[in-house]
C-alpha cells in the first residue's frame, strides 16, 4: 500500500499516538475510516456512472445507426418507387397515344356506316321501360 511496509505503519502510529494522545486517537481513527469507506463509496458510484454512460453511449450509437438504416432504405424505396412511377407514367402515355388513334380511327368507320335516316335514343326507352316495370315512381 503505497511502498508502505509494516514498520512504516508502526512509526506513524506511534508519533500520532504521542501527538494526539491516547484518548482522542480512536475518535480520529474512526472518523478517518469513515471517510475512507465514503470516499471508496463515491469512488465506486462515479465508476457506476460512467458504466452506465457508456452503455447509454452504445445504445445510443446503436440507435442512430438503426436509423440510418432505415432511412436509408426509404430513400431507396421512394427513389425506385418514382422511377417505377415515371416508367408506368411513360408508358401510359404511349399506350393512351395508340390507343387514340385506334378510337379515331374506329370512329371514322362508325360514321361512315351510320343510316342516313334519324336514329332513335335507345337509352332513354331502356330507362323508360325500367320505370314501367317498378311501378309508380314515389315522386309522383
Amino acid at each position: 500500500m503505497f511502498g508502505m511496509g509494516m514498520p512504516e505503519i508502526i512509526l506513524i502510529l506511534a508519533i500520532a499516538l504521542i501527538v494526539l494522545g491516547p484518548k482522542k486517537l480512536p475518535e480520529i481513527a474512526k472518523s478517518l475510516g469513515r471517510g475512507i469507506a465514503e470516499f471508496k463509496k463515491a469512488t465506486q458510484d462515479l465508476k457506476q456512472s460512467i458504466e452506465v454512460d457508456n452503455d447509454f453511449k452504445e445504445a445510443k450509437d446503436t440507435i442512430k445507426e438503426i436509423k440510418g438504416d432505415i432511412q436509408k432504405t426509404v430513400h431507396e424505396s421512394m427513389a425506385a418507387g418514382a422511377a417505377s412511377v415515371h416508367k408506368n407514367n411513360a408508358s401510359e402515355a404511349d399506350d393512351d397515344s395508340v390507343s387514340e388513334e385506334d378510337l379515331e380511327h374506329t370512329f371514322e368507320e362508325d360514321v361512315k356506316g351510320a343510316p342516313a335516316g334519324p336514329v332513335a335514343d335507345t337509352s332513354q326507352q331502356e330507362e323508360d321501360q325500367g320505370q314501367e316495370q317498378k311501378g309508380p315512381s314515389r315522386d309522383a
